[in-house]
Formats: C-alpha cells, structure tokens, sequence
C-alpha cells in the first residue's frame, strides 16, 4: 500500500520538497490557500492531487511548509481532527521553539523541521528538486521520537540531517541568519533617503551595495513571522549589535586608529576562517561575473556557450557601474555544479571570470 503524504503549502519550499519526494512508492497531495497555485500545482504535475486539509485524516506523512504563524494555526485545526494515531506531522518553519512548546500538547506526533535552504526566487514555479541538496535540514524532535520514517521520505533530498534542541536552534539562527535579515534591511531603508538626495545613487548601488543587501528581497509575510516568533532571542540580538555599533562610533569620535583597526581585522580574521564548502542557513547564491569587452556579439557569445551546454540560468543582469572598456555580466545558477561547469567553458572561451567571495 502506497504511503499517503500530504504537503500543506506549495510555495518555493513545498513545491521544492514535493518535485524531490515524489515517486511511485508514495500518494502525493497538496493544498495551498492560492488558487493560482494550486491550479499550476495540477497543471505541472507537482502533486498526485489536490485535497484540502478535511483528507488530513487519510494521510500518514503531513508536511506543513507555510510561514511560522501559519504553522501554528494549522496545527490547531489538525489537532480537531481524527488523525491517524501513526501519523507524523512536520514543518519547514525558520523558527522552532514556539512550535515545539505547541507541539507538547497535540494529540498527535510531530517534528520540528527546518531544511536551511532557499532562493531568491519564490513560488510554486521556482521549485527544484535539488534545492536541499548538501544542505543542512535541521530537526527538533521531541525526545524519543522516531524519527526514521520522516528522514525516509526526506531522503531524495540529498540534505545533511541534524537533530538539534529548538532553543539552540533558534538562538543560531538568529545570529546567522535572523540579525543579517533586520540589518540588511535597515541598510536597504536608509538608501531610500540617499536615493532621494542623490538620484545616482541607485545606479551606484548595483555593485557592493546591491550584493551585501540581497537577503533583503525576501519573502515579507515570512519575515515577519520569523521576528515575532524569535522575538526575546532577536531583541537579545539587536541590543548586541546596537552595542557593537556604539563601540565602532565611539572609536570614530575619538579617533582611535588602533581599535578601528581592530574592529576590521578581527572581522576578517572570522570570515576568512568561515567554512567555504558547507552550505549555511543564508541561501547561497551562485553568482559569476564575467568582463565584458565593448565588442559587438560578446555577451551573445557567453550566452550561446551557456545555452548549448544545457546549463540554465536564474538570473542575468548588466553592471554599470565600471568606467573602462569592460562591462560586467552578473550570471546566477541554480547551483554550484552548474557555476562551475558554466566558468569553465566561459574560461575556455578567454573571457575573464571571477565568483562571489
């Protein structure tokens, strides 16, 4: 007998998890609350079918993969209905502890999920299967928990599994990825006033600026989610880093050469010790850069090279921002094994390329 599994959400995540695990082993059905989705849903054959959480009860295997607060209010309407009692509920949420304090009093078994991966792209058309792959899906079972049906289903994947306690977990990621969320967001609405000043100023911000900024372009439902459930964590955070930033100001108004010299080298001496093959909680983005020469047919000839070889690309984009005769072309694949692949040939055909550092 097939095993029914049902994915509540079918958004970057969801629809990501559903291209990876369907097989002919197992039923696959999926809801999500946009019609537009669950129409492309049926369309593309991302599920066996659709079904609303009323089939809930039919399923052996749900997976909730919608924002934290959402989450939450799911688990609630599970809760009032007749569940099978093997049933295994889960999550993809980027907070655990308020779940899991949920999760003591449901009359059915649950483990806290959450796969450290993504995209700048979102929605049901930006599912990959490959999405996880050699990523880090973190899992906050309650003790005793049998864990080994979810990590069965889970397993086509590819992702390193890690069973971690909810606070720590979010206490890590609130560090590595929920603080970096809030700052370069901060940074993104102090250039809206820049902006205003200095009209250039937006040109100018398509290189560093526009880099250091990107996880700002997410999701901001989910964002919001992830404060307000990571709340006493965050605010902990945010005076830490407040405190950061009155030290560096404190040594800019006294001048003090030494201690700004401090400030950068200690920075440089952490992030030039940062594991480079591992994938962390911040999405990775596979980006190279290729020069330009001011040749008719030279970003045509890249193209066709990427094209013929059957490599795909996210994302393309011209920077402006360089003054002699080489422009830059910004590529985004959709993973490592293709950036690499698609520099090569790039490389071979004497164009000069580097990857984000």
């Amino acid at each position: 007998m097939k095993k029914k599994v049902f994915v509540l959400g079918l958004g970057l995540i969801g629809a990501s998890l559903c291209r990876a695990i369907k097989n002919p082993s197992i039923e696959l059905s999926g809801w999500d609350y946009s019609e537009e989705t669950r129409e492309i849903a049926s369309e593309v054959g991302l599920v066996d079918q659709i079904a609303s959480i009323e089939r809930a009860p039919e399923m052996d295997i749900i997976i909730l993969a919608v924002p934290v607060l959402s989450t939450l209010h799911y688990l609630h309407e599970l809760a009032r209905l007749p569940l099978k009692e093997s049933v295994i509920v889960t999550d993809t949420g980027s907070t655990k502890n308020e779940v899991m304090k949920l999760a003591k009093t449901l009359p059915f078994t649950f483990i806290g999920g959450h796969p450290m991966a993504g995209s700048h792209k979102s929605g049901v058309k930006a599912g990959n299967p490959n999405l996880f792959e050699e990523a880090y899906y973190i899992l906050t079972p309650p003790e005793g928990t049998n864990i080994d049906p979810l990590m069965e289903l889970l397993e086509p994947t590819r992702a390193k599994f890690v069973v971690i306690e909810p606070e720590s977990h979010d206490e890590i990621v609130g560090v590595l990825s929920h603080l970096p969320h809030i700052v370069a967001s901060g940074l993104v609405k102090m250039s809206d006033q820049l902006t205003e000043d200095h009209p250039r100023a937006t040109q100018l911000a398509a290189g560093g600026f526009r880099d250091i900024t990107r996880i700002a372009s997410s999701d901001p439902q989910m964002w919001t989610d992830i404060l307000l459930t990571n709340r006493s964590i965050l605010l902990d955070l945010i005076t830490g880093w407040q405190d950061e930033m009155s030290k560096i100001r404190e040594s800019l108004v006294q001048e003090d050469q030494p201690a700004i010299y401090d400030f950068f080298s200690q920075a440089k001496h952490s992030r030039d010790h940062l594991p480079t093959k591992d994938r962390g909680v911040i999405p990775a983005f596979y980006d190279l850069y290729i020069d330009i020469p001011d040749i008719a047919g030279a970003i045509a000839k890249v193209m066709t090279l990427i094209s013929e070889a059957g490599i795909s690309v996210i994302n393309l984009k011209i920077q402006e921002t360089r003054e002699d005769i080489f422009g830059v072309l910004e590529l985004s694949f959709k993973n490592q094994a293709d950036l690499e692949k698609g520099q090569l040939l790039i490389e071979e055909a004497d164009f000069r390329c580097r990857r984000r550092s």
